[in-house]
């Protein structure tokens, strides 16, 4: 599964955004395809220079991401490599081509239902969903990386007992600056 990045959420949400405002799509189109889009906005390349690279490997993207290697120099892996550093996988990359990871679908609004490949609503949904699935991931790995502050705190001064002492308070619920 992809690594939660925050450039692949906006890279996600920008693509869908642009599909939405109705930007040339085509499915069987290597800069204008679902991952085309995707890489337009991670590698800010447009269309037809996405489409020059993709050519100089053979085969659609789920291909190309299955047979590329990462220190060939070959123009397509460095169109890989942009997306594999955002935070994909080469099977991400074929389950975006093909709409189809299980874990997306599930995420959907209204819950898990098959889409289209070559729908253009369908690609912004799905990568919708993703885009909010890795947002709840990175949120929960950041909430449990969050450093702890640790501090004294005492009862409230009707209940009996002595003050609590090192009370560990999570940063995320803390109204508290670290700083």
């Amino acid at each position: 599964m992809a690594k939660p990045t925050p450039l692949l959420i906006d890279a996600l949400r920008q693509a869908a955004g642009r599909l939405r405002e109705g930007a040339h799509y085509a499915w069987g189109h290597h800069g204008a395809c679902n991952c085309g889009h995707l890489l337009q906005v991670v590698t800010r390349l447009s269309e037809s220079d996405i489409l020059t690279h993709a050519h100089t490997g053979t085969g659609e993207w789920t291909e190309i991401a299955a047979e590329s290697c990462a220190v060939s120099g070959a123009p397509f892996s460095l169109l890989l490599l942009a997306l594999e550093d955002a935070g994909l996988t080469p099977t991400d990359i074929h389950h975006i081509e093909y709409l189809d990871s299980k874990e997306v679908l599930r995420n959907l609004p209204g819950g898990i239902r098959w889409l289209k490949k070559n729908i253009r609503q369908d690609v912004i949904d799905y990568f919708e969903a993703f885009a909010h699935l890795l947002e709840v991931q990175l949120q929960q790995h950041t909430a449990l990386t969050a450093p702890v502050i640790t501090g004294k705190m005492r009862t409230h001064r009707y209940s009996e007992g002595p003050p609590q002492e090192q009370v560990k308070i999570p940063l995320a619920e803390s109204h508290l600056s670290p700083f």
